[in-house]
């Protein structure tokens, strides 16, 4: 589905996923109730606090956040994740985990870090969130736009098996 920031599914043996390059994926599962979900969070996902939405969302379906297991996908670093201050003011207003500074000292955003305390906000378990913590701008073997100035993607994708 296009232009759609996250899924959340009940439906056995259906594969969710999302596509991202330089932000962060996510793929969410509460095995004991069945639900789980892939969301997508960039700049602006993390100022709409898609996850949090998402988390709800997975509430509706009977999954309890106690429960959920997170798998953060690589992403663009806040070492290296440039913004302008007027962005990153917009952003941080909302997320203001996501505050970082490049390693050149111009203003930049965590999203990563963002992604995981609005995790912890909704009440998910830091142990229980798992974390590819890749930077896609310095690691050559992931994709990366802000890098390389081109089109292209990594996709992750989760499957709800029939037994639950």
């Amino acid at each position: 589905v296009s232009g759609v920031e996250a899924i959340v599914t009940r439906a056995p043996e259906l594969a969710v996923g999302v596509i991202a390059a330089d932000c962060v994926p996510e793929q969410l599962a509460d095995e004991d109730a069945g639900v789980i979900a892939a969301a997508h969070a960039g700049r602006r996902g993390v100022a709409a606090r898609i996850v949090v939405d998402t988390v709800e969302r997975m509430t509706d379906l009977g999954a309890d956040p106690s429960r959920l297991w997170v798998w953060v996908g690589p992403a663009i670093c806040g070492r290296c994740y440039e913004v302008g201050e007027d962005v990153a003011a917009q952003t941080l207003a909302v997320a203001p985990d996501a505050a970082s500074t490049t390693s050149w000292g111009t203003s930049a955003l965590d999203l990563p870090q963002a992604v995981r305390a609005q995790l912890a906000e909704c009440g998910v378990a830091p142990a229980h969130v798992v974390s590819d913590d890749r930077c896609t701008r310095e690691d050559p073997t992931l994709y990366s736009y802000r890098r390389d100035g081109r089109t292209g993607r990594q996709a992750s994708v989760i499957v709800r098996s029939d037994d639950g």
